[in-house]
């Protein structure tokens, strides 16, 4: 009998019909790899095809097998923390006698620390009075002193050291690292920031997917708020039972993969079906990991009070139930930025999160989970030698405090296969350029994906017909550092 025709089930078009027997062909081309790869292997890129955070082999057995990066946003001065510069004493309230000093604002005359240092652990690495708790821990750190990135701006600094470019949009490390690994906890993100009180500089573009899938994008946690449905807002519904919830999301699900079907390889409807599905399944774990109260006293004293300390210990929680990348920063803005009063902001910032990273560091060894997990702590730069001069608006005429510096400054990791109670480089007697073995951020990302089990090289994503990786077409791993 003649009926109207139903548009839906119209033959394909030419187009259609190309696309379809383009990957037709491809299929059978898998189906021929995947009979000479080894049963995990297939399993493997099986599980892939379905859940993209479903755990994956790195390239070779890495070292680490997940992420703390405790980033100290504004950029700590390294002359005040772990690389004491003497000289900068026989020189106060003189001119440097170093060519080149260039940076971004007028600096005078060289600026000591107000900070003592003294050697610790049977490394004897010397650490300032800053973090009297974290230097018993040196003997488990790697300090690289000898740090360099491109410019004395925020902006880029930031990018450069989170996504590995400083102008160009590039999925940040934490986004590789879950592309590359997956997470082991398929009920919570695999890429998780911390940030109490709002965004910092560069707000998510620090945490940014990028070209990747945007499943692979950080989730940003306010970690100001105490209360969960604060801290993670929405985590419950507060209209549906989760049966009914499950029906809603069966048929959401089934509108857009209908929708998706034709529109191949539509990364955000892909994306938006990922993170409903994580949301839903995200209800009891998340409430869980994010509750400190389970925790015995003993390791609250560990950690402290306060809200670094709480962060820092809920990053604990969570890469222990198997989020692959947890990164914590200090707080919104640029808290480490201390272009005048240097001793009082710097000495509030070190003691609001020194005894929670030194309990970190212990907690993770005492567990057993040190020697596979990761711990980096830095900011995008350090600052400078010298005293920063007056600048209207911006230090009030006061002369205590350092500009930015982004010639040399100090980074350090733990655990995770780094070289622990090691030096590695250093910067001129004066801590402004890095003179000794410099490593560059490039350098940094490279080694940190080779303790990850990844060569940085051919760990890529193809994306507008060119192969691109987290340290573009730079970076060499920096051996000395790993254990």
């Amino acid at each position: 009998m003649p009926h109207q025709p139903d548009p839906e089930n119209l033959f394909m078009t030419r187009r259609q019909m190309l696309q379809n027997c383009g990957m037709g062909m491809g299929a059978l081309m898998l189906g021929n790899m995947l009979n000479g790869a080894t049963a995990a292997q297939a399993a493997q890129a099986s599980a892939v095809s379905l859940n993209p955070l479903t755990p994956r082999f790195p390239q070779f057995a890495g070292k680490a097998k997940r992420v703390i990066h405790l980033f100290m946003n504004g950029g700590p001065s390294h002359v005040d923390t772990f690389d004491p510069k003497p000289a900068l004493d026989k020189y106060a309230g003189k001119l440097l006698p170093v060519p080149n000093l260039k940076t971004e604002r007028k600096t005078g005359a060289a600026f000591p620390s107000m900070f003592k240092f003294a050697k610790h652990g049977q490394s004897g690495i010397e650490v300032s009075e800053l973090y009297p708790h974290l230097s018993k821990c040196v003997d488990d750190m790697c300090v690289i002193r000898s740090m360099h990135a491109d410019v004395p701006n925020h902006e880029p600094s930031l990018l450069l050291m989170n996504c590995g470019d400083a102008r160009q949009i590039r999925p940040s490390m934490g986004s590789w690292v879950t592309y590359g690994l997956g997470s082991e906890n398929q009920n919570l993100p695999g890429f998780i920031v911390m940030c109490p009180g709002g965004y910092p500089i560069q707000e998510s573009q620090n945490w940014q997917a990028g070209f990747l899938p945007g499943v692979f994008q950080g989730t940003y946690i306010d970690t100001q708020h105490t209360d969960i449905n604060k801290l993670i807002q929405y985590v419950k519904s507060g209209y549906a039972n989760p049966k009914e919830q499950r029906r809603q999301l069966d048929l959401l699900l089934a509108l857009n993969e209908r929708h998706l079907e034709q529109r191949q390889q539509e990364a955000q409807l892909e994306a938006r079906i990922q993170s409903f599905e994580l949301a839903y399944r995200m209800q009891s774990d998340a409430s869980d990991a994010f509750d400190i109260s389970k925790e015995p006293k003993h390791i609250l004293d560990l950690y402290g009070p306060g809200t670094q300390g709480r962060q820092i210990l809920i990053a604990r929680r969570l890469i222990e139930r198997g989020v692959r990348f947890v990164q914590v920063w200090t707080g919104e803005g640029q808290p480490w930025d201390s272009h005048d009063d240097i001793a009082q902001n710097h000495g509030r910032l070190a003691k609001e999160s020194d005894q929670a990273i030194a309990a970190l560091l212990i907690d993770l060894k005492q567990r057993g989970m040190l020697d596979d997990t990761l711990v980096i702590w830095g900011g995008e730069f350090g600052r400078t030698p010298t005293v920063e001069l007056p600048t209207p608006g911006s230090n009030a005429g006061h002369l205590n405090g350092r500009d930015h510096n982004n010639h040399g400054f100090t980074m350090w990791l733990a655990g995770g296969g780094a070289k622990g109670g090691y030096v590695h480089g250093s910067t001129d007697e004066f801590g402004f350029h890095a003179q000794d073995n410099p490593v560059h951020v490039h350098d940094l990302h490279a080694t940190l994906l080779h303790l990850l089990g990844f060569d940085h090289t051919k760990f890529t994503y193809r994306y507008a017909g060119r192969d691109f990786r987290l340290t573009d077409v730079h970076g060499e791993v920096v051996k000395s550092l790993i254990a």
